[in-house]
């Protein structure tokens, strides 16, 4: 497995992922050479490559701008058809072609459209070098192939009598059996989570059973023995005048009749549900009912892996915001639980959006009544272990978990020494704006340590969602204050750099004018935002001395005197640069702003002061 970290911000404006999966999993010189051909392709950075010894399957991933990412990809696509011999593989996943499927996923600064785009050029660039070529998912050609899973129906074996149908004719290159490629499927999609659950079982029964629940297609709906397997149990069917509901246990005496109840009751539309799943309209007799599944937007199979001895549940989240790992995993074990079989863990093939990890570790964290208000790899690793990633694999956050914020600027990562050392020689900075970022993070840290501590308190339970919400509000507004220490340094640079233009022309003493104004302009912005985040976690102190534990009430007085120190700061940092600003309205509207923000700050402190000095006994 290979990865790097990516950091994503301003140099980075447009991301795109590229997850192409390959018909190799087991010759390690073949699955080199598709990752070497991404690796040399500049501005592309190569995040994972999850080999498959049983599934005799490969997943690359790897992000970039999108030009260098599609170049990427048909070199690697390209590199397979040249190493891999479709006529001779044989694997436990399904499969249509070397390059079997790959995706373009918008990450930051594209658009779904931009990724069809590059699908698109990808697919003619291949469809040239004589393999045939599907779209799929947004890039598809026709609703018929938008799913996967129908371009891919009867696999590699049945190629060769799928392009000899005029209804799948490709998108790109030969309507030919190429017996050595196959076909490729290539297309733009949402971010999709690779997610295993792992079972402690090698009974691959029971991993269909489960995953057969969770999916969106469902099941075929069964009565009789279906406790604890309802695999076990006996097919429903449509009959003449029996219309059973896949979603309750009402039955219609029609197809009209049911399709009102599903509508009225359950909010879907039952003729789209069985059109999806391939039912002709009016020839429904004699058909199995299927039962609706748990979760939208997941498609689910059972399978063994004989390297882990168990059995997973091999999960695709297609949108994880609509169903989220931990949700989907949390209904996997009590689905196993009913039958019996311990969930051991559960697997991320691939990265993951930071997001999803972030929302899956805050999930835990308040479910076992503690604060989300941590750090953010406290909470990561929070969902990495309650997930059991790291099951039958290792799991290392900064290779899997793709957009994770770091603290990257070079003074941030000095140690206090060395930052006070730094500000103390004779350099112009970092100064009194970095100084006045740091003093405001610090002060926001102060309020999330009391919210933290004090909802771990059983005699403030009743109080848990508003600090909870507090420390969560109070590391967001740390972390944008930490990353200002940096950009405060280099708040300058835009006026050293018009100093250092040319004033021998009126044009150019023009050019340079115009540039120290916007340099000016620019440098007082950063300062003014300082100000407003320090305001607001002297807000928050003021909400953890009134709501956090009277015993913490001098750590949120503590915090209350930095923030408004960075305050006003920040205040002195940016009036000092307006005196070069030469447009009146901006500097009106901009000290009055100011003003406020100090106003208020002392305001808010003088508060916090008098809830100190209350519990202190001062008054």
């Amino acid at each position: 497995m290979v990865g790097n970290t990516i950091r994503t911000g301003p140099e980075m404006n447009k991301l795109v992922e590229c997850v192409p999966n390959f018909s190799e999993g087991r010759d390690a010189a073949v699955i080199r050479g598709m990752a070497a051909e991404i690796e040399a392709v500049h501005g592309v950075t190569l995040l994972d490559v999850d080999p498959g010894e049983d599934t005799n399957r490969t997943v690359i991933t790897f992000v970039g701008a999108p030009d260098p990412v599609l170049e990427a990809a048909c070199r690697a696509g390209k590199r397979a058809a040249e190493t891999i011999d479709m006529a001779k593989h044989h694997g436990s996943h399904a499969r249509l072609g070397a390059m079997d499927v790959c995706p373009f996923v918008p990450v930051a600064g594209v658009t779904m459209a931009d990724c069809v785009a590059l699908a698109r050029e990808c697919g003619r660039r291949i469809g040239a070098l004589g393999i045939p070529v599907y779209l799929y998912e947004h890039a598809a050609s026709s609703p018929a192939r938008r799913n996967l899973a129908a371009v891919r129906a009867g696999e590699y074996e049945g190629l060769e009598k799928k392009l000899a149908d005029p209804a799948w004719r490709p998108d790109f290159g030969p309507a030919m059996h190429n017996p050595r490629t196959g076909a490729y499927i290539i297309g733009a999609r949402e971010f999709l989570i690779a997610f295993n659950v792992n079972l402690a079982t090698t009974d691959k029964r029971y991993a269909d059973d489960i995953a057969y629940n969770l999916r969106e297609r469902g099941r075929h709906k069964r009565s009789g023995n279906v406790a604890p397997f309802y695999y076990k149990g006996k097919t429903v069917v449509f009959t003449t005048d029996r219309f059973p509901c896949g979603a309750c246990d009402q039955v219609a005496k029609s197809w009209d009749a049911l399709a009102a109840h599903y509508r009225d009751a359950h909010g879907k539309d039952l003729a789209a549900r069985y059109a999806a799943l391939g039912y002709r309209a009016g020839a429904i007799e004699g058909k199995p009912v299927y039962a609706d599944g748990r979760f939208p937007h997941v498609k689910a199979v059972g399978w063994v892996v004989d390297k882990y001895r168990r059995a997973q549940i091999s999960i695709n989240l297609t949108d994880f915001k609509a169903a989220p790992a931990h949700a989907v995993l949390e209904a996997a074990r009590e689905e196993a639980a009913q039958r019996g079989i311990p969930v051991t863990g559960s697997e991320i093939v691939g990265v993951v959006p930071f997001d999803a990890m972030l929302e899956s570790g805050r999930y835990y964290l308040r479910r076992m009544r503690k604060s989300a208000g941590l750090p953010v790899g406290d909470v990561i690793e929070t969902a990495v272990q309650a997930m059991g990633l790291r099951d039958v694999a290792p799991f290392e956050a900064e290779k899997k978990v793709l957009g994770m914020p770091h603290a990257t600027g070079e003074l941030v990562r000095r140690t206090v020494a060395e930052f006070v050392d730094e500000v103390s020689r004779d350099t112009p900075a970092p100064g009194g704006g970095s100084i006045a970022a740091l003093a405001g993070s610090i002060g926001a840290a102060l309020a999330a340590m009391v919210a933290n501590l004090t909802a771990g308190k059983a005699e403030f339970a009743g109080r848990y969602g508003e600090l909870d919400a507090l420390a969560v509000r109070a590391q967001d507004i740390k972390d944008l204050l930490l990353a200002a220490v940096d950009e405060d340094t280099q708040a300058f640079s835009g006026v050293m750099d018009a100093l250092g233009m040319p004033k021998d022309t009126p044009d150019q003493k023009a050019a340079r004018s115009a540039a120290l104004q916007s340099g000016y302009q620019q440098a007082t912005e950063i300062p003014v935002q300082t100000a407003r985040h320090c305001r607001a976690a002297l807000e928050l102190c003021l909400t953890a001395a009134r709501s956090g534990n009277d015993v913490m009430i001098t750590d949120a007085g503590v915090g209350a005197l930095v923030s408004y120190a960075g305050v006003k700061g920040a205040a002195y940092n940016a009036l000092i640069n307006l005196k070069s600003i030469k447009d009146a309205d901006y500097v009106k509207r901009t000290r009055a702003e100011i003003a406020r923000l100090v106003d208020e700050s002392r305001e808010i402190a003088g508060l916090v002061e008098r809830e100190v000095e209350r519990v202190m006994g001062g008054s």
